[in-house]
């Protein structure tokens, strides 16, 4: 894995296994940004203003709560998610994984087409040109001799890329900072951000995305307690970057929207792309909306591929006949759907009401020690999963009545 000593508390890890774990952070963190998180953070911020900034914070308290305590039970077991689920209730794990696969399916539909907007961005193909040629990008990435490392470097890079791209729009879009800051601990009609909170969790955490990163720890053989404070310090930063982001593109929609500018309903983000660079802005966008497409599309794939692979010993060896499956399929459904925007919100408010179930199966795996061994989760961990299962439940059901009035709509 490399000579090379990492020092972490009381632990050495290598370079490779430091490389490993960045991997795994940007894994998770791409898989959550994607074209659903810049749709749904442009449309809920231009509704809700700067109240729209405690849905953030409370969103990524949920996400730590929820991502620290999986992620530390499945790489103590080395196990992944559904197995985990099977050792709590006997064929759990495979409804759970068949739910997760279908989220991811949603949010993959998604991404292709996000893919295949930005490069109609950047260099006016056909949209339907650029979500093909994303489709075999991807796939040519998980059939190359290095797969592994490539999709680390990759999600690295384009995570990188993007903060870069969107704190800059937001410097020159110089939103409100102080009224944000006030509305994130007491925003206007907080009821109202009922759909936004569950929506967020579960375009961060929900479904497939919470386990991304952690399954990528688990393939690259790192697993067991010795590992858990680098685990935990991974979890937590695949959540920072995520709200890192989150923030800043928070903050750029907000300064655009208090001018009175109203966003487009086809392409939210980039119109405000467009208002703070002028018309090179939708080039610009056009990269931003490439990179978080493309990103998700291969976290999304690769983590569905690891909940499917465990159903039958047959697909457990065809990992990438399952990956390549996978982005065909969502590939050939946005050809004949397309209108993604509203999908995409839907498919993260779906996937949010998956968490209670994967994340109340990690809690009462934790307790049990025929799944843990001599593993003791802490209390206070414990606790803060309760309470996320419990709002993620609250807001869940709170929900449904505005999701089919969003279907409907």
């Amino acid at each position: 894995m490399g000579k090379k000593k990492l020092q972490t508390n009381d632990f050495q890890f290598t370079k490779g296994h430091k490389r490993l774990l960045l991997g795994s952070v940007f894994l998770m963190a791409t898989s959550a940004i994607g074209p659903a998180f810049l749709t749904q953070t442009a449309v809920f911020t231009g509704q809700f203003a700067a109240s729209f900034a405690f849905a953030i914070l409370l969103s990524i308290l949920i996400d730590i709560a929820a991502q620290v305590n999986i992620w530390r039970i499945l790489v103590v077991t080395g196990k992944r998610g559904q197995e985990i689920a099977n050792d709590v209730v006997g064929g759990l794990g495979t409804f759970i994984s068949i739910l997760i696969a279908i989220g991811g399916l949603a949010f993959n539909i998604g991404n292709i087409a996000g893919a295949g907007l930005g490069l109609n961005a950047i260099f006016g193909l056909d949209v339907k040109w650029g979500a093909a040629i994303t489709a075999v990008l991807s796939i040519a990435i998980f059939i190359s001799k290095n797969g592994q490392k490539v999709m680390d470097v990759v999600s690295m890079v384009l995570g990188a890329l993007m903060i870069i791209v969107v704190a800059v729009v937001m410097f020159k879009a110089n939103p409100p900072y102080a009224d944000a800051a006030a509305h994130m601990v007491w925003p206007e009609h907080p009821v109202a951000l009922v759909l936004p909170i569950i929506t967020l969790v579960g375009g961060t955490v929900g479904g497939y995305i919470t386990f991304a990163g952690a399954h990528r720890i688990l393939d690259s053989g790192i697993k067991g307690k010795d590992y858990l404070p680098f685990v935990n310090r991974a979890a937590i930063s695949g959540i920072l970057t995520t709200g890192v982001l989150r923030a800043l593109l928070f903050l750029a929609v907000l300064g655009v929207v208090v001018t009175g500018f109203t966003l487009s309903q086809d392409n939210p983000p980039a119109s405000v792309f467009e208002k703070v660079l002028g018309p090179i802005g939708r080039n610009i966008f056009g990269i931003v909306l490439f990179a978080a497409a493309m990103s998700s599309v291969i976290g999304s794939a690769y983590t569905s591929a690891t909940f499917l692979k465990t159903m039958h010993k047959k697909l457990f060896e065809r990992n990438n006949l399952i990956v390549i499956t996978f982005i065909v399929v969502s590939t050939l459904i946005f050809l004949f759907i397309g209108k993604p925007v509203k999908l995409l919100i839907i498919a993260g408010a779906l996937n949010g009401l998956v968490l209670p179930i994967t994340l109340g199966t990690i809690l009462v795996a934790s307790t049990r020690k025929s799944i843990v061994g001599d593993y003791r989760h802490p209390k206070w961990m414990m606790i803060l999963g309760i309470i996320a299962v419990i709002i993620t439940i609250v807001t869940g059901i709170m929900s449904f009545k505005e999701l089919g009035a969003l279907w409907t709509s």
